[in-house]
């Protein structure tokens, strides 16, 4: 009998965010088909967080598949400095009217963590080039921004970084915004000396992998307004929130207060291919033109602006901006709204929150919320058995589904909780 793909990825394969030691085989997956998985033996798996929140169109969609195989069949790869193609010329055409805050260029990467890396050095270099000594970065606090070292320095000291701490740059973490905390939050910054602070780098509306923790616009945009104000510049983490998660197409748009830069991955390319993109203002651009090399954003990948990339992400952008894919996004509000009032009645559930279609809470323990509480375990081991892809952060468990999810498949999703929470209970 021929091993099974999980045996044989348990000889050679690392996995990540995973103890290899300790954690259950995994689920060898064969195919996808709208928001189901496929394993070897034919069972279905509800992918009920888009696959790491990627996936918003839903698994092998076939626009994009076609447009995937046409790109292939003409044009694969080509170095990105001195040359340029259609696809990428085209995304970003495409891309930049529909970006809050007049956005006026892009830069290609591969994947969130290097698009927070170019902002990074994208705003470190603005000051530099005009002979500034603003050098400072400030970030919120349970901010996650990536893995790489840049992205770590400006996300919380956590479990991702714990190992780093004392190898990553210094930042100033404040608080995120809320309706009582404004007047604090200027002290702390005039505190620290705005005229030396570079940029504020944020995850708009919702921090992700920090918990799923949701913050209002109107205090956002007090504080955005503060930093204009004092000449930091804004740089927006839309990796996660981009793509209609918060319920706009940006979860900027939630604000008057435009972005200096923005990072997108994740649904940028509807979950099919890997792809990182930096857009900034035509000032940020301006200042790296001169006479002088030394003034060039010396940066760039062996993939930047990869044309399969590309042309999966404008396949993706047709979808996006049909008008069923809002349609879609409201429904699964609407019904993430009914389910939070259900959920609201179990007392083993506190901290209900939804923004667009992102449902998170929190499962009562004993232990503290966080990351590494030990429920995240059971939680992952009970809705696996009933092949519900739900991967918790600790005991915050979310739903953030691709939008082609039915209401049927919803339901779904939402009786194994109510299951899992009844189980809790007893």
């Amino acid at each position: 009998m021929s091993e099974t793909l999980s045996e044989r990825d348990l000889r050679v394969i690392w996995h990540p965010y995973t103890q290899m030691q300790t954690a259950p085989p995994p689920v060898g997956i064969v195919r996808g088909a709208g928001a189901l998985l496929f394993d070897e033996a034919g069972n279905s798996y509800l992918d009920a967080t888009s696959s790491w929140w990627v996936n918003i169109h839903g698994h092998a969609h076939p626009h994009i598949a076609q447009q995937l195989a046409a790109q292939a069949m003409e044009l694969q790869h080509c170095i990105f400095a001195g040359y340029t193609h259609a696809p990428a010329v085209n995304l970003a055409e495409r891309l930049l009217p529909i970006l809050p805050g007049r956005q006026s260029r892009v830069f290609y990467s591969d994947n969130g963590s290097t698009a927070v890396e170019v902002a990074l050095k994208m705003a470190l270099q603005y000051w530099h080039n005009q002979g500034s000594t603003r050098h400072k970065i400030l970030a919120f606090h349970h901010a996650y921004h990536g893995d790489t070292f840049g992205a770590m320095s400006v996300s919380s000291r956590s479990v991702f970084t714990a190992p780093f701490n004392d190898l990553l740059f210094e930042v100033h973490f404040i608080d995120t915004p809320a309706a009582d905390n404004i007047p604090a939050l200027q002290a702390a910054i005039q505190a620290l000396q705005p005229d030396t602070i570079a940029a504020i780098i944020f995850e708009p509306l919702v921090q992700g992998a920090g918990g799923m923790r949701m913050y209002e616009a109107a205090a956002l945009e007090q504080l955005l307004q503060y930093c204009r104000q004092q000449g930091i510049l804004l740089i927006a983490d839309e990796i996660m929130t981009g793509f209609g998660r918060t319920g706009k197409n940006f979860a900027m748009e939630n604000v008057s207060t435009g972005p200096d830069m923005i990072c997108l991955s994740k649904g940028l390319t509807g979950g099919s291919m890997a792809l990182g993109v930096t857009t900034c203002t035509a000032a940020i651009y301006d200042a790296f033109l001169s006479d002088d090399k030394l003034k060039t954003l010396f940066h760039g990948h062996s993939f930047t602006a990869n044309p399969l990339a590309c042309s999966v992400a404008l396949a993706s952008l047709d979808l996006f901006l049909d008008p069923a894919c809002a349609q879609h996004r409201e429904r699964i509000h609407v019904q993430h709204k009914q389910f939070a009032q259900r959920l609201s009645e179990y007392k083993t559930v506190k901290n209900i929150r939804l923004q667009g279609t992102i449902l998170a809470f929190e499962m009562v323990t004993p232990g503290q919320d966080s990351y590494t509480n030990q429920l995240a375990d059971l939680l992952h081991r009970f809705f696996r058995e009933r092949r519900i892809m739900l991967r918790p952060l600790g005991n915050t468990l979310y739903i953030m589904p691709p939008y082609c999810i039915t209401d049927e498949e919803l339901g779904q999703v939402y009786e194994s909780i109510i299951e899992c929470v009844n189980v809790l209970m007893c």
